[in-house]
């Protein structure tokens, strides 16, 4: 009877150790699974957001610090980061394909034309410098507006950003900049080491470049920087790049344009602390073409991009508003500026 009992109470003992070790890997299994769920839930909580980013440049870098640092992912974002002409970025912000895109002032005038997207928001100041050769006795700005005309101006192309900015220093210093005056001619060069090229050679009196090209010319020994927009008038102080909205999503979805505007919020305050990591990180992933990183970082430093702390302090709608009067006097504007500034600009709630 000794044995008999033993054994059963060994047979009892190995049953509720079974039991208990079931029920115990069972609780792992679903709070593991629970865990992946609920982060599950939280990236995909808006879904996948293609997102047109990948341009080369430098200044764009919130939106590629947002999806290598979770940024995106912690507001609920599936981020896939895309490549995307500015035709397909207007139209895919104009029936919500596109829901969100950084941009600068050259959307205006799609803006004016129909295509149904909101400025959100300020990005950073000036990307763009017009650079001269090392002997050119040009002055940055004058009130003899002789000694402007009859420039030969080099940009990526005519109506462009760069074209728009040169335009826009002409006639603050009284010359016009419409081609049929005849006061300044704008030639075009899509390659912009080509353009330095023609500066060097004397084809052309200005460079009108992106970052870092001016930069690297003037460290070259070969160029000086005449105006940068970042810092120099008539764009000292105002925001030349903005992120836009597509109207469609914001109406039918606000809190997937405030999840993503506050993801590229974050990133921009994590860029502003941690500029030489963030390049790292841009350099790792070929997100841009950084041969010089102690200039890459000063170019980052300029920018100063706008964070959740700085909301408000910068006028941004004010900065609309003026790059839409500066249009209107260069003939790519045809609407009343305040008016478009109004009916462009939404600050979100």
């Amino acid at each position: 009877m000794k044995k008999i009992f033993n054994k059963k109470i060994v047979a009892y003992l190995l049953t509720a150790v079974v039991a208990f070790s079931l029920l115990t890997g069972c609780g792992k299994a679903t709070e593991t699974a629970t865990t992946q769920s609920e982060a599950e839930d939280t990236k995909s909580k808006f879904g996948k957001i293609d997102i047109p980013a990948l341009d080369g440049s430098l200044c764009g870098a919130p939106i590629y610090i947002a999806y290598e640092k979770g940024f995106f992912e912690e507001e609920g974002i599936d981020a896939n980061l895309t490549a995307a002409d500015f035709e397909t970025r207007k139209i895919g912000l104009n029936n919500g394909n596109v829901p969100f895109v950084n941009g600068d002032f050259q959307f205006f005038s799609s803006a004016e034309q129909g295509i149904d997207m909101k400025v959100i928001g300020g990005m950073h100041y000036g990307c763009i410098k017009l650079i001269v050769r090392n002997d050119s006795d040009l002055p940055a700005s004058t009130s003899d507006p002789e000694a402007l005309k009859g420039l030969k101006i080099g940009v990526d192309e005519v109506g462009g950003t760069t074209f728009q900015v040169a335009s826009v220093w002409l006639e603050e210093n009284g010359v016009s900049a419409k081609q049929e005056n005849g006061e300044a001619t704008f030639l075009p060069y899509s390659d912009g080491n080509l353009e330095l090229e023609a500066l060097y050679k004397g084809d052309i009196d200005v460079a009108a470049v992106w970052d870092p090209l001016g930069d690297i010319a003037e460290a070259s020994g070969k160029a000086k920087v005449l105006v940068d927009i970042s810092k120099d008038e008539p764009f000292a102080g105002k925001y030349c790049c903005f992120y836009y909205a597509s109207t469609k999503v914001l109406n039918e979805n606000p809190d997937e344009i405030k999840a993503l505007y506050n993801a590229v919020l974050k990133a921009q305050a994590w860029i502003n602390e941690n500029p030489e990591e963030a390049l790292d990180i841009i350099i790792k992933g070929n997100y841009s073409e950084v041969e010089d990183k102690e200039l890459a970082k000063k170019l980052i430093a300029d920018y100063e991009y706008e964070t959740q702390e700085t909301l408000g302090s910068h006028d941004v709608k004010g900065d609309v508003k003026y790059f839409a009067e500066e249009l209107k006097t260069i003939g790519y504007l045809e609407s009343d500026p305040q008016e478009f500034t109004d009916k462009l600009y939404k600050e979100l709630k």
